[in-house]
């Protein structure tokens, strides 16, 4: 049987995340490997609710098959939240509905990747979008991110050797890394984008998620006709609805949706109209603070406790937002053989070298947040502060 897979196919390794979570079903385990968002907020009955009335308003109307576009109200909703809250005017033709944002990776995939093909990717770089881009098997030319945004000095050296066609950014509490770029970083990567035949996807599922400080301005003003939006549900409402979107000038978007049209013909119509009506009689900016002020809650509690039981020599982010916090163990010490070390401590988390491009073993790790109450955050980190301590 092994010859009748696709090339493709066999060079993508599993997510390595997902294999993680297999083994962080045990509840003994504290896990701070999972990109989850806290159910304790997820609005259960704002979307019971939803659902009832629109099966009792709209009965088999929202059973049926509907366009690839996506629902116009829904679309409508994410246009007027965009000019609300960033300033943009994008037009309701200019948004596709996607089966989560992972989907939007891989429509884009699709649209405009060939075998060979540049793409920059942050490195670290989440690790969903590198699966996504490696089944078109393109040619990653990692550029390093830090402390307010990516290393410009790295990217123009890649621009001036290659000719990438796509450039994948999480811009805002980046996963898995939780830094944000500041808005000179922006600037001075739109100046070296500007007038290249490149597109810089900007990723923004946790943006909503700000903690403190401003929002910063969006590629999409910067460089109108050279930025892509991804946009999620999941992270504010509910993951398990599988929205997302994806904005786009028209002649990207024609090309998107003839990909959309080949992948599902249209995401989850039902659930489309379950989401809306809950949009439209709810205030989603008061359960958004409501989420803010608790993972802002527990992403203290996580700092605090690090300093207090992490080793000198580990560093970490301490994000403005989002769910995840980054750290550096001392050089040569691997993160792979301190996740064996802290398993059998009954913690979990996210080696870094998945999130890395071609590297074996890596000092640094990510930290989930958002997904553990205060007590266990600090139970978890003593364990994982003792792990560490056992390796050096």
């Amino acid at each position: 049987m092994e010859n009748i897979f696709s090339d493709r196919i066999t060079d993508v390794p599993k997510s390595f995340i997902r294999e993680i979570l297999k083994v962080t079903i045990d509840d003994s385990i504290i896990s701070f490997a999972g990109g989850l968002p806290n159910r304790q907020f997820f609005p259960v009955r704002g979307l019971q609710k939803a659902a009832n009335d629109v099966f009792a308003d709209a009965g088999s109307e929202i059973l049926q098959y509907a366009n690839s576009e996506g629902y116009l109200g829904l679309r409508q909703f994410i246009a007027d939240r965009y000019r609300k809250q960033e300033g943009l005017d994008i037009p309701v033709d200019d948004i596709l509905i996607t089966t989560g944002s992972q989907q939007g990776l891989d429509l884009l995939a699709k649209t405009f990747l060939n075998e060979g093909d540049d793409l920059i990717i942050e490195e670290p770089g989440y690790l969903g979008a590198i699966q996504a881009f490696s089944l078109c098997r393109p040619h990653f030319h990692p550029v390093p991110v830090q402390e307010g945004g990516m290393d410009i000095a790295a990217l123009a050296q890649v621009l001036r050797k290659r000719h990438p066609k796509l450039f994948y950014t999480v811009t805002n509490f980046q996963n898995p890394s939780g830094i944000s770029y500041i808005d000179e970083n922006r600037k001075d990567v739109a100046r070296l984008i500007q007038g290249r035949s490149c597109l810089i996807i900007q990723d923004d599922p946790y943006g909503d998620l700000r903690f403190r400080g401003d929002r910063r301005i969006s590629f999409k003003r910067l460089l109108p006709e050279n930025a892509i939006l991804l946009g999620s549900f999941s992270k504010t409402v509910a993951p398990a609805l599988r929205l997302g979107w994806l904005v786009a000038p028209p002649p990207i978007m024609e090309k998107v949706i003839v990909a959309k049209q080949a992948a599902d013909l249209h995401t989850d119509y039902l659930s489309q109209r379950i989401l809306h009506r809950f949009l439209h009689d709810n205030d989603i900016d008061a359960h958004i603070a409501t989420i803010i002020h608790q993972y802002g809650r527990q992403k203290e509690v996580m700092v605090d406790a690090i300093k207090q039981f992490f080793p000198a020599g580990v560093q970490s982010t301490n994000p403005d937002g989002g769910m995840f916090l980054w750290a550096t163990l001392p050089e040569g010490l691997s993160s792979m053989r301190l996740f064996e070390a802290a398993i059998a401590k009954k913690v979990a988390f996210v080696p870094g070298t998945p999130f890395y491009i071609n590297r074996k073993d890596t000092n640094t790790l990510r930290l989930n947040f958002s997904c553990s109450d205060e007590p266990t955050i600090i139970e978890g980190i003593r364990r994982l502060g003792a792990s560490i301590r056992e390796l050096t």
